[in-house]
């Protein structure tokens, strides 16, 4: 369990911290949320040691580690500009801080197995870091940062340099390690789809002050403040009044009137969330097949630098969408002119039952 008492941090007259009080339980997978610049790394760097700190505390279960070193917190810790050591191959990057540690050659040899075996890197392990690809060096540093059987991980942006593909399949990975080893995790991003698929926890972070710390629905849901609402994007939220399965992996509830198809099979749906950027609109009407396609009247619109945002009633709901200035002005909207709208079927957030 990590808690971090009342920590602040200054860089002459900047505050880069505020106050942080935070509570990691033991095994979570906590991921800390928030734009650049809003202080994410920085308080990675307090728990790993790596700065010092003259106001607050960080405390590993019952014990004050504030006044030890890195070296002495027994912390995993991945930075953003991962650097392997080119010098050496894998398996050697690997196995540095066991040596280092005086590991024998049999635990070092059952460690390099295990998590070659368990971040599917054994095929690589004689090749030089050079060769490896983004996700591999990225796959190599983790492994390097659980060899020494850590406690705690740190993560900072561990995706952020990877492409679309492997950042989808190593979140996957990172969630089935975490659960296969429960290690208690801190996770940095600025990404909310990732923060919300692999995360127990989020913790979002503005301007070095902790904002909101709850479960993903509950961000997304149910935002505690402006500043927060802003951030994950002023969602639309919509209430369902019924759902019925439809089978195949289908579901069909009814929003105020919005009949909407979710990929998935859940009769306890309460409520549906989408972001404004994510509602595809359109003056003609859409091809088929008619999934989750609707026909609303513009009732509002407003223009701000390169983006326009539309509000559209569809039955009883008023959706906000946003988009491009060009857009806008291409289709000549206004309020009272007819317009169809189309939600995006990947970029639903549901609130069920179950995740109350």
């Amino acid at each position: 369990m990590i808690h971090i008492r009342n920590i602040s941090l200054h860089a002459g007259r900047f505050t880069i911290l505020k106050e942080i009080n935070l509570l990691v339980n033991n095994g979570e997978y906590l991921v800390v949320l928030g734009p650049t610049g809003a202080g994410k790394t920085v308080l990675l760097e307090c728990i790993a040691g790596l700065h010092k700190i003259k106001v607050g505390e960080v405390w590993i279960d019952d014990r004050d580690i504030t006044p030890l070193t890195p070296e002495e917190r027994g912390i995993g810790y991945v930075p953003q500009d991962y650097i392997l050591f080119p010098f050496l191959n894998v398996r050697q990057n690997i196995i540095f801080g066991l040596r280092q540690n005086k590991y024998s050659k049999i635990e070092i040899q059952e460690r390099v197995n295990t998590l070659s075996h368990m971040l599917n890197i054994s095929h690589i392990l004689e090749r030089d870091t050079h060769s490896l690809s983004g996700g591999e060096k990225q796959r190599v540093c983790i492994a390097r940062a659980l060899a020494l059987s850590p406690k705690i991980l740190l993560l900072d942006e561990p995706l952020s340099s990877l492409d679309l593909q492997t950042s989808k399949h190593l979140r996957q990975e990172l969630k089935r390690i975490h659960n296969e080893l429960g290690v208690t995790t801190i996770h940095v991003t600025h990404n909310q789809s990732e923060a919300e698929e692999i995360a127990d926890r989020i913790a979002i972070i503005s301007h070095g002050k902790l904002e909101q710390v709850d479960k993903p629905h509950e961000i997304f849901f149910s935002p505690k403040n402006e500043v927060v609402s802003n951030f994950v994007g002023a969602l639309n939220i919509m209430q369902c009044d019924s759902c019925r399965t439809l089978g195949s992996g289908l579901t069909e509830v009814n929003c105020r009137g919005m009949r909407i198809v979710l990929p998935l099979e859940d009769d306890q749906v309460r409520k549906i969330a989408v972001s404004p950027r994510d509602i595809y609109i359109s003056d003609m009407l859409p091809p088929r097949p008619s999934l989750n396609h609707y026909k609303g009247i513009i009732t509002n619109t407003s223009v701000s630098g390169n983006m326009a945002k539309v509000e559209i009633q569809v039955a009883s709901n008023s959706i906000k969408a946003e988009i491009s200035v060009e857009l806008f002005n291409e289709m000549n909207l206004s309020a009272g002119k007819e317009i169809f709208v189309i939600l995006k079927l990947k970029a639903l957030k549901i609130l069920s039952n179950n995740d109350i």
